[in-house]
């Protein structure tokens, strides 16, 4: 079940309710009575596991170039001698 953040405007109380997709808004402060406004949260909604643009592209590079260069070799600085990336052998 979902997490409403709501924001009274009378005594600008901040305040969570669970609440059902399907269930009206909320409408009056459970201290004050007065009106208030449901907020806009940030969702708390993660993606886990492989496969994913956070995992799969926001470090930079692909899988294959970083097992290739387990030295840290890119192609600002060469490979170790015994790193598989190195070509020069």
């Amino acid at each position: 079940m979902p997490t409403y953040e709501y924001r009274c405007d009378t005594c600008r109380k901040d305040f969570e309710v669970f609440q059902k997709i399907t269930d009206n808004p909320l409408e009056k402060c459970p201290e004050c009575g007065g009106r208030v406004q449901r907020l806009i949260a940030a969702s708390n909604f993660i993606l886990k596991g492989g496969g994913w643009h956070k995992t799969e592209y926001a470090s930079g590079g692909s899988a294959a170039e970083k097992e290739a260069a387990p030295c840290g070799a890119d192609k600002n600085k060469p490979a170790c001698q015994t790193c598989p990336a190195n070509t020069d052998s």
